[in-house]
């Protein structure tokens, strides 16, 4: 029997930054093996709570379960913090984070980019690492570039190079924050790829995105983000193919090609 128990669940979060509230409330869900897209303006909140769910920013209410395990919490609103340091970094070595920006270590090569966190947070043998670490570069197209440094690749190879470093972690769950909106529409579409490659092996990912192709070609669901709250959401074909929202509608003609 399948487990139906979802890799990450978000029920009623709520998030400030001071007086500032980011997210008013929402409810998201990514079962194994499927692909969630998070759409929406820049401020309505999709990164956010992609950094929430990573426990990367601390939400001030809600509950954030991992695998049907609940986040324990100490103190309460701004002062909620993360209770168990050892679940913490349990949750967050198998939700791995592709970032907008790379952020690669400059001074490393691929390679050593690619193997410095199972090796040091995991403690995994140097030798498997290494053979998994050139697996999953061969896997994304850049195994030829182990021995390179980070400004020797394009911008569209250093984010395939964080996405190789993303999956030697083996997570369970991926979490892409604005993958491609730092490249140019050639080196777009190498990373587009990719993802699409890996949404078809059955890899449970959230995806916050502004390429609305993507994000209806990869995904089994898409949440519509507004101000901080979920104003629609559904498979891919009902959200892009018959919006009901009229913010929905107003977004797309906005951001999808004609």
């Amino acid at each position: 029997m399948q487990n139906t128990t979802p890799v990450i669940e978000i029920r009623n979060l709520h998030k400030s930054f001071g007086a500032l509230e980011v997210l008013k409330g929402v409810d998201i869900s990514a079962p194994a093996g499927h692909v969630v897209a998070m759409i929406g303006s820049s401020g309505s909140g999709k990164s956010t709570l992609l950094r929430c769910a990573n426990l990367l920013e601390d939400s001030q209410q809600g509950d954030i379960l991992f695998e049907g395990e609940p986040v324990k919490w100490k103190g309460t609103g701004l002062h909620r913090r993360p209770a168990d340091k050892q679940q913490l970094i349990r949750i967050r070595t198998n939700l791995s984070m592709v970032f907008q920006q790379f952020n690669l270590w400059a001074h490393m090569t691929i390679l050593q980019n690619v193997m410095e966190a199972p090796l040091t947070v995991l403690k995994r043998d140097r030798a498997e690492v290494e053979a998994s670490a050139r697996r999953y570069l061969d896997k994304v197209g850049i195994g030829d570039k182990c021995d390179a440094f980070p400004a020797m690749l394009s911008g569209g190879q250093q984010q395939r190079a964080a996405i190789a470093r993303a999956l030697c972690m083996e997570p369970k769950a991926l979490l892409f924050d604005e993958p491609t909106s730092a490249l140019d529409p050639e080196l777009e579409q190498e990373v587009v790829r990719v993802i699409k490659a890996l949404a078809d092996e059955g890899r449970t990912m959230i995806i916050v995105t502004h390429d609305m192709r993507m994000a209806a070609d990869v995904s089994d669901h898409v949440v519509f983000l507004h101000q901080g709250r979920i104003e629609e959401q559904g498979p891919p074909e009902t959200l892009f193919g018959a919006p009901r929202s009229e913010r929905l509608r107003g977004f797309l003609s906005a951001t999808v090609p004609a």
